[in-house]
């Protein structure tokens, strides 16, 4: 019971502290949206463009996001895409609509 209740309140405090660069966690599952035409959201290999792409997500790729956490100006979220099995990454969070 004690560590429920534990639980309960760390997740409302990270929930109250989002706007701040807290992490966030998710699971819930985001399309991707908003990407111009002919372009792509690059799936990073951690939090910031100054990671690797490890892959281009078209609008309308589904995803399932962990956890997000404000770095500077962009919310980044990790990410697992729900259709290719191990692809995963970070996204920015700008680029995602909730399912």
């Amino acid at each position: 019971m004690r560590r429920t209740l534990i639980a309960v309140l760390t997740l409302g405090t990270l929930a109250g502290c989002a706007g701040n660069g807290a992490p966030v966690i998710l699971g819930d599952r985001y399309e991707v949206a908003g990407v111009e035409e002919g372009d792509m959201l690059k799936l990073r290999g951690g939090p910031g463009t100054g990671f690797e792409v490890k892959a281009g997500l078209p609008n309308g790729t589904v995803v399932v996001a962990r956890e997000c956490e404000r770095l500077g100006a962009v919310r980044w979220c990790e990410v697992a895409v729900e259709d290719a099995r191990g692809l995963e990454g970070y996204v920015s969070q700008t680029y995602l609509r909730q399912l």
